[in-house]
């Protein structure tokens, strides 16, 4: 595994992060989860990445994460990184969704308590929330920091000018924002327009999610939409009349890069986001060790040719 300091700090992440959006909830394999996470530490993955709605349902991937932790991980605790987060909706009633400080506070609370944890290495605040002033919302990041219960704090998902305003009340305050989480891989490039600017004038890292764009960057698609694959799920981000024929043609057009690259195109897809400027880590998923593996392979071979980037340019544009 490789590892990168994570901005202006002296914290370092692995470049290729756990994450427990889907796969570690109670409608999974408790077990297949746990051989997962296991080989992940295993083979120097230190950064899991949670949040208090992952499951399903909801809390679900924190519980399961304690006891993963308790059955073979705890002796491990100060050689991980644990981040978690909170944003969106949670529970019933008027404090279970949002950015108030009441929210911030209770749903910190819970995720430690299902994880087992005293403390995360990273709190996010998971979305911004216009409906809550900015300032209610870093007090509350700053005090967490302060109270012991977070080492670091961060901001996904915000606009750059948000972020931007957020950045420097927590400076004022001592503290510093460690990072930034947003989608971003081949297909969405929104945070190359404004954020790039703002992770090297602030000091923040980068960490990307979504990096295989729901399995879009995979071989998964190149025939044809599989009766068992995300998009053919109702309720899912990815959606069957998203996946057009100029899309497949565009897919299938990196792929053939990638094959002469002697990679998989998700390898590719992950090498390509760790070869640009200012990434400090990308965040996979896996349904089983083998898929986790694949993924890791790609830290082999992260380096482009200038012709190589120019190809995918031309097919991404």
């Amino acid at each position: 595994m490789q590892y990168r300091f994570c901005g202006r700090s002296g914290l370092q992440l692995p470049v290729i992060s756990l994450g427990m959006w889907h796969n570690f909830g109670d409608v999974d394999n408790f077990v297949k989860g746990q051989e997962i996470v296991f080989t992940a530490f295993d083979r120097g993955v230190t950064h899991f990445d949670l949040a208090n709605n992952y499951g399903p349902p909801a809390g679900s991937a924190e519980a399961n994460f304690g006891k993963m932790l308790s059955q073979g991980l705890k002796n491990h605790r100060d050689e991980i990184i644990v981040s978690s987060k909170a944003g969106h909706f949670m529970w019933d009633g008027p404090y279970g969704d949002g950015s108030s400080r009441k929210y911030l506070m209770a749903s910190l609370n819970q995720s430690l308590k299902r994880t087992g944890l005293e403390y995360f290495d990273i709190f996010y605040s998971h979305r911004y929330n216009p409906e809550t002033p900015l300032e209610e919302t870093v007090q509350t990041l700053i005090d967490i920091v302060r109270s012991g219960k977070a080492l670091y704090v961060g901001l996904s998902k915000y606009p750059a000018d948000i972020a931007d305003r957020a950045c420097d009340m927590m400076e004022e305050q001592h503290v510093h924002c460690l990072i930034y989480q947003d989608r971003y891989n081949m297909l969405v490039r929104n945070p190359e327009k404004e954020h790039f600017r703002l992770f090297e004038e602030k000091g923040l890292g980068f960490i990307a999610f979504s990096p295989l764009a729901q399995g879009l960057l995979t071989d998964r698609y190149l025939k044809g939409i599989p009766a068992d694959s995300r998009a053919m799920k109702e309720g899912a981000f990815l959606h069957r009349e998203d996946i057009t024929p100029e899309l497949i043609e565009k897919i299938s057009r990196l792929n053939e890069i990638a094959s002469d690259r002697g990679q998989s195109l998700a390898q590719m897809s992950l090498a390509w986001l760790l070869s640009r400027q200012g990434m400090t880590s990308v965040i996979v998923g896996a349904s089983s060790v083998r898929q986790l593996e694949n993924n890791l392979s790609a830290i082999d071979n992260i380096e482009f040719t200038s012709e190589e980037l120019a190809r995918i340019d031309s097919i991404l544009k």
